[in-house]
């Protein structure tokens, strides 16, 4: 049986980093178990909620991002937009990311090269006005690119566990394949602040760059959160078999 509690307790350990999660936009698209399956690396299963799988693409704003270590001077701010599916090792469920994209070259060369994370540099913008916020994503050639305009709608609360909304937000736990091994990371933060979402327009090909078939539309489900403050702990790795 998956256990959707246990990973939302903070470890009893030392954070390796600290990162503040800002302005993010969740959007979902339900997508075939056996097309998702082939992306995942062995060891990896598809989490569904009442048996439908999903994608999603999220934007948001990373800020004060830093090392243990680092002073908070150095810390780092930038835009980063993933593309995530979610996933389960054992008992445990968490997010599996297809594609990470970030405004900011040395977030990305330290996340690929010591993370094994599927990054890339893209340029990138987000403007608020009011409770509207546009945001834009484009990988150099332009061939990869993700636009969404939208209205910020009323405050949903916390998800609450079994929900739908809590299935797609409430992920602590990410799994990830480096040079040939499987290993989990965790984070913790409190449970998302979530709203509502009205989208006005929306455009992307993210997804499909990560290999996957997205018919052409708007999403199934969108919610926004403005944000959470989050430890990073240490990688560990995974038994492929258990």
């Amino acid at each position: 049986m998956i256990d959707r509690i246990t990973p939302t307790f903070r470890p009893n350990q030392s954070a390796r980093g600290y990162q503040r999660w800002r302005s993010l936009l969740f959007l979902h698209w339900p997508v075939p178990v056996e097309t998702l399956q082939p992306l995942l690396p062995s060891g990896l299963e598809v989490d569904h909620y009442d048996g439908v799988a999903y994608v999603g693409v999220v934007p948001f704003a990373m800020e004060g991002v830093r090392n243990a270590w680092w002073p908070k001077w150095a810390a780092m701010t930038f835009l980063e937009t993933n593309v995530r599916t979610y996933v389960y090792h054992g008992s445990q469920p968490g997010v599996y990311f297809l594609s990470l994209d970030a405004a900011n070259r040395l977030a990305v060369w330290g996340a690929r090269w010591f993370w094994g994370l599927p990054y890339y540099h893209a340029e990138m913008s987000l403007v608020r006005t009011g409770n509207e916020i546009a945001y834009e994503t484009s990988r150099p050639g332009g061939n990869a690119r993700h636009h969404v305009q939208y209205r910020i709608g009323p405050e949903l609360g916390p998800s609450q566990p079994g929900t739908l909304e809590h299935f797609f937000l409430e992920r602590y736990l990410l799994f990830l394949e480096h040079r040939g091994a499987l290993y989990s990371g965790q984070v913790h933060h409190v449970p998302y602040p979530a709203h509502d979402v009205e989208l006005m327009e929306i455009e992307d090909s993210l997804a499909n760059a990560s290999g996957l078939m997205i018919p052409p539309g708007p999403p199934a489900f969108a919610h926004f959160s403005p944000g959470v403050d989050v430890e990073v702990f240490g990688l560990r790795p995974l038994n492929r078999g258990s």
